[in-house]
């Protein structure tokens, strides 16, 4: 322990006594985790110490450097949640469940480096997914550990870490403004994913040291005595140029080293804004500038929030020489990054909505009391958003709220429509489940599956993003006009044979009803603008008038709802086969032995009979002021057995719906169907209780049996 403790004030000396006192008792934590576990044993020392002390160069607070110390992933399962808690409290073990998953997420793949899209996707993930922005600096420095040590790795290890950085983790760095990270991160990839190119410029770079040492001593002590004779309060000092920063510019300007002229760079800080145009000016004053060169990122910062002013000036020697002028308070935000803001401005005025994303990352770390802040950036960056998988570990962006739904159609349309059922990181879910960042999402389909009219109802959930909405919309719109130019036809050949007649001129039917063509014709029909009666007028056939009788409540409670006004000792029935309820569009039939019997007006019976059978027909309606049970047969056809009849009564208890009959049949593939009869009041009723049912996690279908 007291070991652990003069390491740790060699390590930290900014810390107090009393964090000291934290850092190493984590230290001891860690070693005594590792005695005792033989297979850690003989293992080299935990890689946290390393990772913390690079965390130091952006001042990062305790809680940071605990969560470093105690992340390694070695100790995932030796140091529970429970025992951080414990003993550092709430706030590091939450840090160290995210750090540990960011370490061992492994859905990048080389092939991201030709899809930009799929790397911002990622790294916009990386940002939302976790709870705390500490969690992604704390992975940053232990990618920047696992690229020091890098030589020892084999070359394939080594070209995916190092291609795996460039494309997600430096510009990750560079997201959140941490200069310090982004070009060590850059340097140390290049140098493992192309060694020749950067010995190469190393070598170059080493050749012409003491040329360029001398040409920036030069420049130095010019512009500190031009800054001095303005009485202008200044630090000045050159700024190296990073090796991975030349080989990009090589390759965008195609120059060789030695054809490039702005490797020589200044920096020069200053106390205030007015102070950054004046020193502009002076040395605009005193040295040739190159216009093409000159940035205001004061006046258009950069979109991670960088501010400073660059210009490109010509020294005596006519050497190009690079200055940055900035405040104090730039060159934090440049230094330790933002997280935050995309605008900052002199005197405190306020941000417009556009301009206030997230939250200074500059006070995040150094202002400790401030908790909220942490909650803020999280709930800022990004906070419209939701980031899930595929099975095969592509990433898809979609709105906050989406469903899995939302999700299948973002993959493809033809999924979407097939959509029967997800499975949420392996677990059922039903479709209306609001996916969360970084769940993966299995969508089941069936073969000839096609969209519910269901799931363009608001209220039900079904649908969060405006493109699966168009997607479905569309579907029904396409379907809807093939259907009913098919049904039209099917209608027109039935009614052929069911009058007797062998053939009559389309023309002529076009003419009757005033159609500019056989499709609008065939549309009317389909959508039933144009009735059987209509059309038998048309094909010159005897109307079949039914009789038209007014339908009254019961005299009794034995009776159905459906009694024919002013005729005594009518008996009305229900007919078995279309099973009709209250709300139901009905027509009844004349029998001498049943009396009238109720069909629904789209009862295959009474679809199919003869023009004799069709004299027999009478116009009917539901009585009001009187209410009857309905036994209705229902199929449900679900994924398993397992809790369908309980779920299912669930549902029917919720809606004061009775069971009469129940059958259940699993089948070979774990499939089941489930085969009720059950009483309700009214079509709007059983409306209510088919939707619950289908809104199950389970269920892949659910009909009322005609």
């Amino acid at each position: 322990m007291e070991n652990n403790t003069r390491i740790a004030k060699s390590l930290f000396p900014a810390l107090s006594a009393a964090d000291l006192l934290q850092v190493s008792h984590a230290m001891s934590l860690v070693e005594l985790a590792c005695e005792n576990n033989p297979e850690l044993r003989d293992s080299p020392r935990p890689k946290g110490i390393d990772v913390a002390s690079i965390l130091t160069t952006v001042h990062i607070d305790l809680h940071s450097i605990l969560t470093a110390l105690l992340s390694d992933s070695r100790l995932e399962g030796v140091l529970n949640e429970a025992a951080i808690t414990a003993q550092f409290g709430p706030v590091v073990a939450a840090l160290v469940k995210d750090v540990n998953w960011l370490n061992k997420i492994n859905i990048y793949s080389p092939e991201m480096a030709n899809q930009p899209n799929q790397s911002e996707i990622l790294r916009r993930m990386l940002l939302a997914m976790t709870h705390d922005v500490r969690a992604v600096l704390i992975k940053l420095a232990f990618r920047i550990q696992r690229l020091r040590g890098l030589n020892q790795e084999n070359t394939d290890i080594r070209r995916f870490i190092a291609r795996e950085t460039l494309d997600i983790y430096a510009p990750l760095a560079n997201r959140l403004g941490i200069s310090q990270f982004k070009w060590e991160l850059e340097d140390l990839a290049f140098r493992s994913l192309k060694p020749e190119q950067y010995l190469s410029i190393v070598d170059s770079l080493a050749s012409k040291r003491i040329h360029r040492e001398s040409c920036i001593d030069t420049f130095l002590q010019d512009l500190r005595l031009a800054l001095d004779e303005h009485s202008i309060n200044a630090k000045v000092y050159g700024r190296p140029k990073h090796i991975y920063s030349i080989y990009c510019k090589m390759r965008r300007k195609k120059l060789a080293i030695e054809e490039l002229y702005d490797l020589l760079a200044v920096r020069v800080i200053v106390d205030d804004l007015t102070a950054c145009y004046t020193v502009l000016g002076l040395a605009h004053s005193k040295w040739q500038y190159i216009p093409k060169e000159f940035d205001d990122y004061i006046a258009n910062p950069k979109e991670n929030g960088y501010q400073s002013l660059h210009t490109v000036v010509l020294d005596k020697q006519g050497n190009r020489i690079e200055i940055q002028i900035r405040t104090q308070t730039m060159h934090e935000f440049a230094e330790l990054g933002v997280a935050a803001h995309w605008l900052y401005k002199e005197g405190g005025k306020h941000n417009t909505a556009s301009e206030k994303n997230i939250t200074s990352l500059r006070l995040l770390l150094e202002d400790r009391g401030h908790d909220n802040l942490l909650e803020s950036f999280h709930t800022e960056l990004f906070s419209d958003r939701v980031f899930v998988l595929t099975p095969t570990g592509n990433l898809v962006d979609l709105v906050k709220g989406a469903t899995p739904l939302d999700f299948a159609y973002a993959i493809h349309t033809e999924i979407g429509h097939g959509c029967r059922g997800a499975k949420i990181n392996g677990q059922i879910k039903p479709l209306t489940y609001a996916l969360k960042s970084g769940e993966q999402v299995e969508i089941i389909t069936t073969k000839n599956g096609q969209p519910s009219h269901n799931w363009l109802d608001p209220n039900l959930g079904y649908l969060k993003t405006p493109r699966a909405v168009s997607k479905v919309k569309s579907w029904f719109k396409q379907q809807q006009l093939s259907d009913n130019i098919a049904a039209g036809k099917s209608l027109l050949d039935k009614e052929y044979k069911r009058l007797g007649i062998k053939h009559v001129e389309l023309n002529d039917l076009l003419k009757h009803f005033k159609m500019p063509d056989a499709e609008h014709f065939y549309q009317a029909l389909g959508r039933g603008d144009i009735n059987n009666r209509q059309l038998a007028g048309a094909l010159k056939i005897p109307e079949l008038t039914p009789i038209s009788f007014k339908l009254s409540a019961p005299k009794n409670n034995n009776q159905s709802s459906v009694i024919v006004a002013d005729m005594d000792n009518v008996v009305t029935t229900l007919a078995h086969c279309c099973s009709p309820v209250s709300g139901d569009h009905i027509i009844g039939y004349i029998s001498h032995r049943r009396g009238i019997t109720i069909h629904r007006n789209d009862c295959e019976n009474i679809l199919h009979l003869s023009p004799e059978q069709q004299a027999q027909l009478i116009t009917a309606e539901w009585s009001g002021g009187h209410q009857v049970h309905h036994i209705v047969p229902i199929i449900i056809q679900a994924l398993d057995a397992q809790n369908l009849l309980n779920d299912v009564s669930q549902q029917l208890t919720a809606a004061k719906v009775n069971i009469t009959d129940a059958a259940l049949k699993t089948h070979a593939d774990s499939s089941a169907t489930l085969k009720l009869s059950i009483q309700v009041k009214n079509t709007e009723q059983l409306s209510l209780v088919l939707s619950r049912i289908s809104q199950l996690p389970n269920i892949l279908e659910v009909i009322r049996k005609h």
